[in-house]
Parts: C-alpha cells; sequence; structure tokens
C-alpha cells in the first residue's frame, strides 16, 4: 500500500473518530442540561408556599374584643352598694357620737330618758374624750378606714367614697332633727382631710411615676 493510501486512511479513520467523538460529547452534553433543567424544576417544584387555608386560619384565630353589658351592670351595682354602705355607717357612727355627747353634757338623746346617772356620764366623757374612741381621730379615723376598705383604695372609686360620706352625714343630720353636736362637725373636717390628702398623696405619686 501507498503512502498516499495509508495517510489517506488514517485521516478518514481519525475523521470518523473525531466525528463519533463529537457526536458523544453533544449527545452527553444535551442529557446533562436536560438533567439540569429537570432538577431545578423539581427544586423549584419544591418551595413552600403559604396556602390560602393557612392565612384564613391565621386571620381566624385574631381576638376580637365585645363590651360585657352584664359584667358593666353587676360592677355598677357592687359600687352603689359599697357607697351605700358607707353612707349608713357614717349616719350610724355620726348618730352615736352625738348621742353620747348629749350623755356627756347630761343631755337628753332622742327617744331617751330625761336624767342620765353618773356613771354613765362618766363613760360618755371619757368616749367623746380627744383620744376616746367617740373622739374626733378615732371616728374619722373608722370612717376614713371603712372608705379605704369599700373602695379597695382605688384613687377614683375613694371619690365616691366621699359622696358616699356627704351623703351619710346629712342622712345623720337629718335623723338628727337638727344640726349635729359641734364634735360631730370636727369629726366632719377631720375625714374631709383625711379625703383631700389621700387625693393629694395619690396625685403626687402619679406625676412621678409620668415624670420616670
Amino acid at each position: 500500500m501507498s503512502v498516499k493510501g495509508v495517510t489517506d486512511s488514517v485521516s478518514s479513520n481519525y475523521s470518523g473518530y473525531t466525528n463519533y467523538n463529537q457526536s458523544t460529547e453533544t449527545k452527553t452534553a444535551e442529557k446533562a442540561a436536560t438533567d439540569t433543567a429537570t432538577s431545578e424544576k423539581e427544586d423549584v417544584g419544591a418551595v413552600y408556599e403559604a396556602s390560602k387555608d393557612t392565612a384564613t386560619t391565621t386571620a381566624s384565630t385574631k381576638k376580637t374584643y365585645k363590651a360585657d353589658p352584664a359584667l358593666v351592670a353587676k360592677l355598677k351595682a357592687d359600687a352603689d352598694q359599697r357607697a351605700q354602705q358607707l353612707q349608713s355607717i357614717v349616719e350610724q357612727l355620726m348618730t352615736k357620737q352625738g348621742k353620747t355627747y348629749n350623755k356627756a353634757n347630761g343631755l337628753k338623746g332622742l327617744y331617751e330618758s330625761l336624767t342620765v346617772d353618773a356613771a354613765t356620764k362618766a363613760q360618755a366623757q371619757k368616749d367623746i374624750a380627744e383620744d376616746g374612741y367617740w373622739g374626733v381621730d378615732q371616728t374619722s379615723s373608722r370612717i376614713f378606714d371603712f372608705a379605704m376598705a369599700l373602695s379597695g383604695g382605688d384613687p377614683d372609686k375613694m371619690e365616691e367614697m366621699r359622696a358616699a360620706f356627704l351623703k351619710g352625714y346629712k342622712k345623720a343630720e337629718k335623723a338628727w332633727g337638727d344640726s349635729l353636736p359641734d364634735i360631730s362637725k370636727r369629726t366632719y373636717d377631720a375625714v374631709i382631710d383625711k379625703f383631700d390628702n389621700y387625693k393629694k398623696e395619690n396625685s403626687a405619686s402619679n406625676v412621678t411615676e409620668s415624670q420616670v
């Protein structure tokens, strides 16, 4: 075989080999591209998306607030009852204090006998003394303590208790049939002072907290 024949044969074989390799590489590349696209498509399909049901469920779990007329009525009735209790307490205390004052001075009280024995008078004088049970200090303190207990110390409710005290005092005057004794008037002033001081203390406390 001539050199030229050998060369042509080799060239022909090389060309065929080259074409085969190119064809194989092309197919391999196309397959890889197809596999990559498929993989990307699968990855995209795996992305989580919130469903409409989930959004609806979230919206439905939001709290709604409604007024409770029954509870409001109950609380109002309770507040009215407490105010009436203080009115009654004040009326009783003021009336009792006035009667004790009368006994201490040997005076006749409403529906009581004209005479007061020495022992009763002496005890009454002790009771209405400055440090006595029916004295201004102890009586005013009891009234204010009742107001604190009934209001729970709530500054707003304490103003309601002040109004209840005023009503109770007026009822005591009416029950007395005339102006209450001087000791009761001084007790009235002492109670009002206690309410005023309590209000000032709480107002100052609220201002300090707001500044902080």
